[in-house]
């Protein structure tokens, strides 16, 4: 491998690099997505159950106790619980607005290394081709015959950098893309449990009337 990696030439270093972060940041994510998730459906379940019991001061305990985008959207509503129901929703909405970046966090480090790489490889390809030009033209000016071996260099270095960026390119994609339909799904689940929250405020309301 680290054969392959000298033929590569000095570019392969950065898309070696690349790759490793765009697999730390998949992990990551895919940890942190999947602990928000569980955190959350248990958490809903549990603080809903709080506020049907008009312990609003407990539930807001319960809120300041867990660390993630639901818990502070729930915060949010829960502090405007006396208000009408579109402010309701305004608050939760604004709230969600500034915790989805909290979700897609690094994710356009890894949609920068998807389209990088690609590139870093043409470019490893190019100076490979002008290495083997270079070759041709000092053998062609020393009046010496051009053999095969003497181009091999340059055609290797073109074609392992762009071989390794396409390796990297094309995982890093599907992990990109993955990534973001769990985002997605992620805040589709915080809008219904936010509707949730308001249904439980309003039915509490009309009980009391």
């Amino acid at each position: 491998m680290w054969t392959w990696i000298g033929k590569g030439g000095a570019l392969m270093y950065p898309i070696i690099f690349c790759s490793i972060l765009a697999f730390a940041i998949f992990i990551e994510r895919f940890y942190y997505l999947y602990k928000a998730k569980i955190v959350m459906d248990k958490f809903m379940v549990e603080v809903l159950n709080v506020l049907r019991r008009n312990r609003i001061m407990e539930a807001l305990d319960m809120c300041d106790k867990v660390q993630s985008p639901m818990a502070r959207i729930l915060k949010a509503g829960i502090i405007k619980h006396d208000r009408t129901r579109s402010e309701l929703r305004e608050t939760i909405k604004d709230t969600a607005i500034h915790e989805v970046p909290v979700l897609e966090k690094n994710l356009s480090v890894l949609a920068t290394i998807v389209h990088i790489t690609p590139l870093l490889g043409l470019l490893g390809t190019v100076i490979g081709m002008v290495r083997t030009f270079q070759v041709i033209q000092e053998k062609s000016q020393a009046l010496q015959p051009v053999n095969p071996g003497d181009l091999a260099g340059g055609i290797w270095q073109a074609l392992l950098a762009t071989a390794a960026g396409l390796c990297v390119a094309v995982p890093a994609y599907v992990a990109y893309n993955y990534l973001a339909s769990r985002v997605d799904s992620f805040v589709s689940d915080m809008e219904k449990n936010a509707i949730d929250l308001v249904n439980v405020f309003t039915q509490r309301e009309t009980i009391t009337k």
